[in-house]
């Protein structure tokens, strides 16, 4: 059937076409199923329908969708039905419990990736996945077919380096400081960071604070080659898309599959070109990894499925009973960051986790003791150095200082309204009034803790500052916090018993 096109100026998460009721009588489809749009080329979409919006003999195509057709608004494309792509059936193996071999995997991403799966297939695919999981050569299958979905990053035979943590840990501001001192030791470190998904502050969210991190594969490459180390946001690049895409169906979800995980985060390491890998594992009662059981099965499949990949991979399990260092938001954790860069007193545990993961990655390089070696890096100024020449080369200013991180100009303390210790401290609670008082998207809001776990507390005294750029927001962060209690004061008496 040859419809006119127009434009239809949405771009959704999955590409759709919107046409007349009476035109799908005719073509034999409804809402849902796909359609084959041909001009100068091919795009696969699925149909929407409508009596209203639409008129009879024209179809609403959106711009991407047009540029994959090779047709333009006011043309005429061929429409035609698209039956279910073969992955589908791969979806129900798997929803049976069956294996797929590494073909099936291939065909299904690069379904996903054409946009040939729809967000219920996927969707399914997802659930599949989460109940019936996938042993380890699989999942380094579904990596390498996520890795070759997009761009690769090569530098010849040399050995690249990378480092990612699990997240789930407020105020795990270290990544920039792990790559100075890793660049500063002459290794490669192409990092590539994400934004907040569901927290107040994502890598990428604090560095666009002082630099770019919107930098292309080429420019990754290049800058790494340069100065040894980027660390860029990873949506900026097509480095394995199809794991991003898989996120927009996962965020609605609210599910995140082990072996979706695994496979997406080892498929960017592959597409950047690393050789070896530290994997930081934040361990805590409120993060992503509760129990030490459970953090040193990650450990074991991820160095299992490095060794399947090529490429070497050891873990640090880390701390995360409460938030790293006292800053969470992006202005005030890009200042924490930089203060530890400038060694300025204050942050032993941000500094202390920092030389340890980049311990950990010059030991895989030969260095002895790797902890010690990269607390000589950071304590001689090389890596602040190496920081702000890193800093230049993605466009920021290499004479930043953290005094010229400045947070939101509104504020408000909540003090203790009793003397004892501090017997709770809530990553999750954190988080919440962070994100109430703006961040990530509102950069300078964010939460400045005054007490952590352990701690003695006077009444009176600061236990956290709210940081926003609106007076809505910070209201809105305090009622967050008063009825959250993030931080639980109490005695060191619980309760007394005397002989009658």
């Amino acid at each position: 059937m040859e419809l006119e096109v127009r434009n239809y100026d949405l771009d959704t998460s999955e590409p759709t076409v919107l046409m007349h009721d009476d035109d799908c009588l005719v073509l034999g489809v409804a809402e849902g199923d796909r359609v084959r749009i041909s001009g100068g080329s091919a795009a696969i979409a699925i149909v929407s329908v409508s009596d209203t919006l639409v008129s009879p003999g024209t179809v609403l195509v959106p711009p991407s969708v047009q540029e994959r057709a090779g047709v333009a608004a006011g043309g005429r494309g061929e429409v035609a039905v698209s039956h279910s792509p073969e992955s589908v059936r791969y979806i129900r193996e798997k929803m049976d419990g069956k294996r797929l071999d590494p073909e099936k995997i291939s065909q299904l991403v690069a379904d996903v990736v054409a946009g040939r799966l729809s967000r219920i297939e996927a969707s399914a695919w997802l659930t599949a996945l989460y109940i019936k999981g996938m042993d380890t050569d699989e999942i380094a299958a579904y990596a390498k077919a996520m890795a070759e979905s997009g761009d690769r990053i090569s530098f010849g035979s040399d050995r690249v380096f990378d480092f990612h943590s699990f997240g789930g840990l407020p105020g795990n501001k270290i990544t920039p400081i792990v790559v100075s001192i890793v660049a500063a030791a002459g290794l490669r470190m192409p990092k590539l960071s994400s934004r907040a998904i569901s927290s107040a502050c994502g890598t990428a969210d604090f560095v666009e604070t002082f630099c770019r991190v919107d930098l292309d594969t080429e420019d990754v490459r290049r800058i790494t080659e340069e100065v040894g180390g980027v660390f860029s946001w990873t949506g900026a690049t097509d480095l394995g898309p199809a794991g991003d895409r898989m996120i927009t169906v996962q965020r609605p979800l609210g599910v995140d599959p082990r072996p979706q995980m695994l496979a997406s985060i080892m498929s960017k390491k592959i597409a950047a070109g690393a050789t070896d890998l530290v994997m930081d594992i934040p361990m805590g009662t409120e993060s992503k990894v509760p129990t030490l059981e459970e953090a040193r099965s990650y450990a074991r499949d991820l160095m299992d499925l490095g060794e399947a990949l090529g490429m070497r991979v050891e873990c640090a399990i880390t701390y995360a009973e409460q938030p790293l260092g006292t800053a969470v938001g992006p202005v005030l954790e890009a200042r924490e960051c930089m203060e530890v860069l400038e060694r300025r007193p204050g942050h032993d545990d941000v500094a202390d986790k920092a030389c340890v993961c980049a311990g950990l990655v010059l030991g895989m390089a030969g260095y002895h003791d790797g902890a010690a070696e990269a607390r000589g890096i950071l304590e001689s100024g090389a890596a602040h150095r190496k920081f702000r020449e890193i800093v230049g080369a993605q466009g920021g200013d290499p004479e930043v200082t953290s005094e010229d991180m400045v947070p939101g100009p509104l504020s408000e303390t909540i003090v203790a309204d009793r003397s004892g210790f501090v017997r709770r401290l809530s990553n999750r609670a954190v988080v919440e009034v962070a994100k109430a008082a703006g961040a990530p998207g509102d950069k300078g809001a964010g939460v400045l803790l005054g007490k952590k776990l352990g701690m003695k507390v006077s009444e009176g005294d600061v236990l956290m500052t709210v940081y926003a750029e609106r007076e809505d927001k910070l209201r809105h962060a305090v009622e967050t916090a008063m009825e959250l209690e993030p931080i639980v004061v109490e005695g060191m008496v619980i309760g007394r018993v005397c002989p009658e």
